[in-house]
């Protein structure tokens, strides 16, 4: 007979006993938000620590002294990691290339990916085209499931793009139960669901969509792809400030987490990698969106780079780095005389704050007058450059502006700009030379100290911005 104290809870799993203090009794945790982890004494509709709707669940667990679990069976003993079979965890290509970059080879069996972007950025087109590389490689077939769309409407766009292939199969389905016998129908490689947020259980409460059903769908596939050794691909939706829909828990319990991006404007679109478990967490894929589908870009480059008879003013080319990969950008800018109280200041492509402090730099350490004119600076391809090593370029492109002076086409600048005027080292300055000079530059202005110099370029050291000016003025166009 169990003594006064003890509870046993029963189930499917190993037996638990738990003992608990007779001087404490029996409470409940309170509520936990699933999206910040805040913790309140009462439920609450909106959490208000993060803002989310119906994100605070009741915890519910009962507060115990002392618990012991006895041991149960296990799946499989321990081994010496030296003896483990890693040919399971093999990646395995897709067959787009620049995805493979960016998720560190391919595909591995059983590893769970999240795909978010915004609506009508390409994430659907893109994994039609890798679902039929994926079944034209002859290992195993490639169910797409999608409840957005008709089936029609996804064949429609595979006949468009070229993604047909007999090994591909296509369903049309909201229901989560459907889906799993889908999967046991056609036993694939590779499971594509698009998208999470319309897939339902319908023995889970909630709307679909909601912050229940998106975790109750996700653990579901979770633990159907790593039982089964599938390769999935779940596509996410994301907010209106571009961070990923949904509990936060579903990118910790996943694999990869990829945010696909791009300019409504521009074909130049983006995979970045923010999770990888199997590879590099800061890795870029280029890709350029096409009538007949997306194409990868493996040198992108040219993309963002203007091409011109003669030199202009209030131009000025730099390298940034995407990942690991190196990327030429041209900065432009405008300087024109204001009419307005206040002379107006407009950045496209650029951080607004660090170009004001730029501008506040140049102003205050040069004799570039800014005060009663307007300043517009952007940059060329819809390209994004957030980095401090843009700054020197952006500096130099506004004090070529200001005095009308055009700086040579085969000039690049990088550093960092302080608010003392100085000009900072930057990392990977050799991997940024090298890939200017393959662009055919010649000439670099680099902080001080850079010892590396690619082949035929000529290196300008320059250690604050007035002397960068001077410089500016005495070479040749």
């Amino acid at each position: 007979m169990a003594r006064r104290g003890d509870a046993e809870l029963s189930g499917t799993g190993p037996r638990v006993q738990l003992v608990s203090n007779p001087s404490k009794t029996a409470r409940t945790n309170g509520y936990k938000c699933a999206e910040c982890g805040l913790t309140v004494p009462k439920w609450l509709g909106r959490c208000p620590e993060c803002q989310a709707w119906g994100s605070i669940d009741e915890v519910g667990a009962a507060r115990v002294g002392l618990a012991r679990l006895a041991a149960g069976p296990v799946s499989s003993p321990a081994k010496p990691i030296a003896e483990i079979d890693v040919e399971a965890a093999r990646a395995r290509p897709t067959g787009v290339s620049e995805l493979d970059r960016v998720l560190g080879g391919g595909l591995v069996p059983g590893a769970v990916v999240l795909l978010a972007g915004e609506p009508g950025v390409g994430k659907s087109t893109l994994l039609l085209q890798v679902a039929q590389s994926y079944a034209a490689a002859g290992k195993a077939p490639a169910l797409v499931v999608t409840g957005e769309e008709s089936a029609a409407q996804v064949r429609l766009r595979a006949e468009r793009t070229g993604a047909l292939h007999p090994a591909l199969y296509l369903a049309a389905e909201t229901d989560l139960a459907a889906v799993l016998a889908h999967v046991d129908a056609v036993a694939p490689g590779l499971l594509i669901v698009d998208s999470v947020q319309t897939m339902a259980v319908t023995s889970v409460d909630g709307t679909v969509g909601g912050v229940t059903q998106v975790r109750a769908v996700a653990a579901a596939l979770i633990g159907l792809a790593k039982e089964r050794g599938i390769a999935t691909v779940i596509v996410g939706h994301v907010t209106k400030d571009g961070s990923i829909a949904g509990p936060r828990l579903l990118e910790h319990l996943v694999d990869v987490v990829l945010h696909f991006e791009g300019e409504r404007h521009s074909t130049l679109r983006m995979v970045r990698a923010i999770k990888n478990r199997y590879g590099p967490a800061d890795e870029v894929g280029c890709f350029e969106l096409r009538d007949d589908g997306i194409a990868g870009l493996a040198d992108p480059s040219g993309l963002f780079l203007t091409e011109r008879a003669a030199p202009v003013a209030g131009t000025c080319v730099t390298v940034s780095v995407e990942g690991r990969r190196p990327l030429l950008a041209e900065v432009q800018s405008l300087v024109a005389a204001s009419t307005l109280a206040t002379p107006r200041r407009a950045v496209s492509g650029l951080d607004s704050a660090r170009v004001a402090m730029v501008l506040a730099v140049l102003e205050r350490r040069t004799d570039v007058r800014l005060g009663n004119r307007d300043v517009f600076a952007a940059t060329v391809g819809g390209m994004r450059v957030t980095e401090p090593a843009a700054d020197l370029a952006l500096a130099l492109a506004v004090a070529s502006a200001a005095h009308d002076v055009p700086l040579p086409a085969h000039v690049v600048a990088l550093g960092e700009v302080g608010l003392a005027g100085d000009v900072r080292r930057v990392g990977g300055l050799g991997r940024r030379l090298a890939e200017a000079a393959r662009l055919g530059f010649t000439t670099a202005f680099v902080p001080p100290g850079q010892t590396e110099a690619a082949a035929g370029m000529r290196v300008v050291e320059v250690t604050d911005l007035a002397a960068s000016v001077r410089r500016l003025r005495m070479l040749p166009v």
